[in-house]
C-alpha cells in the first residue's frame, strides 16, 4: 500500500495509490454531483484507461445525494466500490446506497480488508 500522493480538497481528503483511491469526507457535508465531478476528474487524471477501485473511509458523519451513485456507476474503469464503516446506522445506510450503484460494492470494518477486496477486483476487471 504505497501512496502516490494525498490531495486535500475543500470537502474531503484523498489518498491516491497505484490501483485505488481512499477518500475521507469532511464532517457534516452533503456530497453532491458537483463534488462527484471533482472525484471523476481525479479518476480520469490518475487512472485513465486502467481499472481502479474507490474506497470511502467513513470516519466522519456526512450524507450523499443518491444521484452521485448513478453518475459514479458510469465510470467505465471503476472496478469496485468499498465502504469502510462500522456503526449500525452507517451499515443501514450502505444497504440503501447499494441500490443506486451498478458496480461491485461491499462494506468492511477495516481499511486493510477493503484494500484487499478492491485489489482483487481490480486485478480481475476487464475493460
Amino acid at each position: 500500500m504505497n501512496r502516490r500522493l494525498q490531495k486535500q480538497l475543500d470537502f474531503c481528503t484523498i489518498d491516491i495509490y497505484d490501483r485505488y483511491l481512499i477518500t475521507r469526507m469532511n464532517e457534516g457535508i452533503t456530497v453532491t454531483p458537483k463534488h462527484n465531478a471533482v472525484l471523476v476528474e481525479l479518476a480520469e487524471t490518475y487512472f485513465k484507461g486502467v481499472p481502479f477501485g474507490y474506497i470511502t473511509h467513513r470516519i466522519n458523519s456526512y450524507s450523499v445525494n443518491p444521484s452521485v451513485y448513478v453518475e459514479t456507476s458510469k465510470i467505465e474503469n471503476l472496478a469496485a466500490f468499498a465502504i469502510v464503516a462500522g456503526t449500525t446506522s452507517q451499515i443501514s445506510t450502505i444497504e440503501i446506497e447499494k441500490l443506486f450503484l451498478s458496480k461491485p460494492v461491499k462494506q468492511f470494518p477495516l481499511v486493510e480488508e477493503a484494500v484487499a477486496w478492491v485489489e482483487d477486483n481490480v486485478a480481475s476487471y476487464k475493460l
